[in-house]
């Protein structure tokens, strides 16, 4: 019994979403608003409960130890149902008007939700896996959504292809670990490390491709060929729901293998992370100059926002000691969440201006919004500064916490990586920027002022402040961040 009170909020999310799959079955809404509210309600419901479990700071275990229930695993599934949450909200209208408003769009939603959720809370090899295909494989049907789009069905077939392959990384990395310390437990493998008392090059064999794995789920250089054609060919709806919260199950899962399990051979998986961290600096910074598809260049963004987050998670172990571990992970857990925060605002906007037949998906398509919708002009600014990281926005402090821990660790080659980043920074702000002058100097093609849902418009004004608001004062979510971390690492 103890152990099914450890998975409540999980156990809840799985039921109501077979609850919603036969509601909609009765449903005659187009707007499909029973359907919409029970979906939000129990999102609200999931979320309410992971936050109250991470205010009481305990760990727990259920399952015969495969689930952890601690403070980060709360916490990140707590953002993980805010991000989805918003999702829904800023995607009804968008699919409404292209026929595509269907309980399905709710029911893969809340199962991609509730893989992260298994990932978030996983302490098994296996249970890790399980969490990760039902996400994928849901947000592999929600991308072949739109049948009758060609650019949509190819970008599925994409994604199914690569996160496969991916997947069998990740599950041969496992295996390779599994027989280099004989356990699947999490925990164990960080014990067995510890004792020595294993097969040490089957297991650096095996963090190779857990480290491959990963980086494609992260969509990481050179495992991020997915990434561009995937967030293009997508319905809008749905590239912001892969781009949002399947980033915070990514961060949780690699917490929970490098980190919790693996955390005595860092010297090894370290050196892997800034390699593939310098890569998606450069690469994604420099591609993303060229995109004139506004969701493609955000596409080559993320690739480069996640190069920072790499750097943060490989100065954990500093000269064989863990001292800078609290620091440099939280760091890495406050980017991810104000990444999320920022990336939910920007594609939420992007779909408040799309309309019937038209996509607002080319950058050219926001020339002359300053003019046409000030304040949304001024909204997608906010978000664009934040991503470029530029204070006082939410991006800036993220940065600037990843720069420290770098900094702080007196090693000339983190010094080096530190002077990397702000360069590859500077060189990602012509692009954000380009996108304001675009706005606000360039003359529109469409006069015509915008008229849209007064309650997605009250979603994206919250979304811009809390993204100036946790740059102002970020002291608040970095100190959540903090305690979920040194909690993780000390159960």
């Amino acid at each position: 019994m103890n152990s099914m009170n450890v998975v409540t909020p999980e156990i809840i999310l799985l039921a109501m979403a077979c609850v919603v799959a036969l509601v909609d079955l009765w449903v005659t809404d187009p707007a499909r608003r029973p359907t919409f509210w029970l979906t939000q309600a129990t999102l609200v419901v999931v979320g309410a409960l992971h936050l109250l479990a991470f205010d009481q700071g305990t760990t727990a275990y259920a399952l015969n130890r495969m689930v952890v229930a601690d403070p980060m695993g709360h916490l990140l599934a707590f953002f993980a149902c805010v991000a989805v949450l918003i999702t829904v909200a800023y995607a009804q209208p968008y699919l409404a008007v292209r026929d595509m408003l269907k309980g399905e769009f709710f029911i893969l939603s809340m199962f991609v939700l509730l893989g992260i959720c298994v990932m978030c809370s996983a302490n098994n090899f296996l249970v890790v896996y399980l969490g990760l295909e039902l996400m994928s494989l849901s947000l592999y049907a929600l991308t072949a959504l739109r049948r009758d789009h060609a650019t949509a069905t190819e970008a599925a077939m994409k994604y199914f292809v690569l996160g496969a392959l991916a997947s069998g990384f990740l599950l041969y990395g496992m295996s390779m670990m599994y027989g280099a310390t004989g356990t699947l437990d999490i925990p164990k493998v960080f014990d067995r490390i510890a004792t020595g008392h294993i097969n040490r090059d089957v297991l650096t064999f095996g963090a190779v491709f857990i480290v491959a794995g990963l980086a494609f789920k992260l969509g990481a250089v050179p495992f991020h060929m997915w990434v561009p054609d995937v967030y293009q060919g997508a319905p809008t709806a749905v590239t912001l729901l892969i781009g949002g919260a399947p980033k915070l199950a990514a961060f949780a899962i690699t917490m929970r293998l490098l980190v919790e399990g693996m955390l005595g051979v860092a010297v090894d998986w370290q050196q892997m992370l800034v390699v593939l961290a310098v890569g998606s600096l450069v690469i994604g910074n420099l591609a993303a100059i060229a995109q004139s598809n506004l969701k493609r260049m955000l596409a080559y963004s993320t690739i480069a926002q996640m190069g920072f987050l790499l750097l943060g998670m490989s100065v954990g172990v500093v000269s064989g000691n863990t001292l800078s571990a609290g620091n440099a992970y939280s760091s890495a857990m406050f980017y991810v969440v104000s990444y999320v925060l920022t990336t939910l605002g920007t594609f939420g906007l992007i779909l408040y201006l799309s309309s019937e037949g038209f996509e607002s998906e080319e950058i050219s398509d926001l020339a002359g919004l300053g003019k046409r919708a000030p304040w949304l002009a001024g909204v997608m600014a906010v978000f664009m500064l934040s991503l470029a990281g530029i204070p006082p926005f939410v991006g800036f402090y993220a940065k600037l916490a990843i720069l420290q821990a770098l900094i702080t660790t007196n090693l000339t080659g983190n010094l080096v990586l530190a002077l990397v980043a702000v360069l590859f920074s500077l060189v990602g702000a012509f692009y954000y920027l380009r996108l304001i002058k675009v706005m606000f100097f360039d003359e529109a093609r469409d006069v015509r002022p915008i008229e849209r849902s007064s309650g997605i418009s009250s979603v994206l004004a919250l979304n811009g402040a809390a993204v100036l608001l946790f740059g102002v004062v970020p002291d608040g979510l970095m100190s959540l961040c903090r305690e979920a971390v040194i909690k993780a690492l000390s159960s």
